[in-house]
C-alpha cells in the first residue's frame, strides 16, 4: 500500500504496531504525547486521537487520563494470537485443498 492511499492516522497506526510486534517497543513503555505525535506525523490532535483508540481497540496499548498511553503487558500476546489463527486457518485452507486434489486425481486415475 502506498504513503498516499494510507489515511494519516493509518500511517500512526502501522507504525506503532510495528514497532510493538518487533519489540523495539516494549510493555509499559509510554508513548509520545498525542502533541508530540501531532507534531511528528504534521496532523491534528483529533486525527492522533483516532490513531490512539484503533491501538487500544486491537489491544496494543492502554491508556491513563492525565498520564498517557501505553505499550499493553498483553501487545505480543494479541498478535500472538492472532498468527495463531491464521495459521489455523491456512492449514484447514491446506487440508481442505489436499483432500479435493486427491478426489479430482482418483477420478482421473
Amino acid at each position: 500500500m502506498s504513503n498516499e492511499a494510507v489515511q494519516p492516522y493509518q500511517r500512526i497506526v502501522q507504525d506503532y504496531s510495528e514497532k510493538i510486534r518487533l519489540g523495539r517497543l516494549t510493555a509499559g513503555t509510554k508513548l509520545p504525547s498525542t502533541r508530540e505525535l501531532a507534531d511528528t506525523y504534521g496532523i491534528a490532535p483529533g486525527t492522533v486521537q483516532r490513531a490512539l483508540t484503533e491501538l487500544r481497540n486491537a489491544g496494543l496499548i492502554y491508556s491513563h487520563q492525565g498520564r498517557g498511553s501505553f505499550v499493553s503487558d498483553t501487545a505480543g500476546d494479541a498478535d500472538q494470537d492472532a498468527t495463531t489463527r491464521a495459521i489455523r486457518t491456512l492449514e484447514e485452507q491446506v487440508a481442505a485443498l489436499a483432500a479435493r486434489l486427491e478426489k479430482l486425481e482418483q477420478r482421473n486415475g
